[in-house]
């Protein structure tokens, strides 16, 4: 027998008992459906979350007050000390104490309540200085960003996020005016659209001058406090060397120690790394479990085959009494196991494809397939075809027969 001979019998034994072979394919469809979404959530959750860092700004550091602890030994949580001012801010912006940042922008945010006209909205206000727009990554689609003549006059324009432009004004925004803390503000510009990060949606803020928030909006009885400093690294091959210099001039310049420190410095890396990590063990262990599945489907298989065997025995003997050699026989069976695996694996893969295009509607979480796994589940379901079929294909080719030929 050729190997197309053996490829025909191989298919014609699988049809002849099609529902039992389709039942047999069901495990390794299951299984290989089931890995490909898991690992496509995993890998799709990646993508989501480095995305959403991106989306912070490019090498990004940002530096947030510590916690407070009164005279009665209370500790108030991270944030609640107002130690940061817009002297830090300007002492890091010098290359002679930090060489290896690129950009300084100290900030300051409130939730306010806006009206433009009957319109009425609330959104996040932030006040930060004209560099906030290259340490933030953002772009102006429409109008301009403030200045620095505008930060040291403390003129009253506002640069909108889209989604806050969308909701208080109509037409083209630019050049009206909008109601902040009873203060009017004159629209200069309108920021690219970013989405949402850390469920905080990038679009639905204003962005003002340092000073006018300080003036006319702020209810800090220190008008130099902020509530953030973002820095950003020259690269990022320069993020760690950034990353010691604010710290050692933030403790010095506040006569703290790491113990002690009443500020915090967290960068984009090690969020990335922490996301990444948390979201790698998830995939894992969920595409460990699914795993099970093919493991189930590859015992499917074995007995299935070992089943055919037992139905064969005659048409063996009868083979091998006509001159087929116990290779030929092995390879005819091995065939039949590698068939099922891989058709299993081929509706699997169809399964998996047709679930990342549902998924996403219905849990609001992308589902990303590479061609790689789509190959790699293939070949998945082959071996383990090709696997379970060893012990039944041998057990077919060492028959005698003699004794094949007896059996009833």
């Amino acid at each position: 027998m050729t190997w197309a001979d053996s490829f025909r019998t191989a298919y014609e034994a699988i049809l002849a008992r099609r529902m039992r072979s389709v039942l047999t394919m069901l495990g390794i469809l299951i299984g290989i459906a089931a890995v490909m979404l898991t690992v496509g959530l995993g890998q799709g959750a990646q993508e989501r979350v480095a995305s959403a860092i991106n989306a912070l700004g490019s090498n990004l550091l940002i530096v947030t007050p510590g916690s407070t602890t009164s005279s009665s030994g209370f500790r108030g949580g991270q944030g609640s000390a107002t130690t940061l001012t817009v002297g830090d801010a300007d002492m890091l912006a010098d290359p002679a104490i930090a060489p290896d940042v690129a950009a300084v922008a100290p900030a300051s945010a409130s939730n306010q309540a806006l009206a433009a006209g009957s319109q009425t909205w609330t959104s996040s206000v932030v006040g930060t200085t004209p560099s906030w727009l290259t340490v933030r990554a953002r772009t102006v689609t429409n109008g301009r960003f403030f200045t620095d003549a505008d930060l040291a006059s403390g003129n009253p324009v506002a640069v909108l996020g889209s989604t806050t432009a969308g909701e208080l004004l109509t037409g083209n925004p630019i050049g009206q005016s909008v109601t902040v803390n009873s203060a009017q503000f004159t629209v200069i510009g309108v920021l690219d659209t970013q989405g949402t990060s850390s469920s905080t949606n990038l679009d639905d803020q204003v962005v003002v001058p340092m000073t006018t928030y300080s003036s006319r909006i702020s209810t800090s009885t220190n008008p130099e406090a902020v509530s953030q400093i973002y820095l950003q690294a020259k690269d990022q091959k320069s993020l760690s060397a950034a990353y010691q210099e604010v710290t050692s001039a933030l403790s010095t310049s506040h006569g703290v120690t790491a113990a002690n420190a009443d500020f915090t410095l967290s960068s984009q890396q090690s969020l990335v790394e922490t996301a990444t990590n948390t979201e790698h063990v998830l995939t894992v262990l969920l595409a460990g479990i699914a795993a099970i599945s093919l493991l189930v489907g590859g015992i499917g298989v074995m007995n299935i085959m070992l089943v055919s065997v037992t139905e064969r025995v005659r048409e063996i003997g009868l083979r091998k009494a006509l001159g087929a050699t116990p290779a030929v026989i092995l390879r005819q069976f091995l065939l039949e196991a590698g068939l099922l695996g891989l058709t299993g694996g081929v509706l699997g893969l169809a399964v998996g494809y047709a679930g990342a295009a549902v998924l996403p509607n219905l849990i609001s979480q992308p589902v990303t397939i590479s061609a790689l796994s789509a190959v790699g589940a293939l070949v998945v379901s082959l071996a383990i075809g090709l696997v379970a079929g060893v012990y039944p294909a041998q057990r077919a080719a060492r028959l005698a027969p003699i004794d094949a030929l007896r059996s009833e």
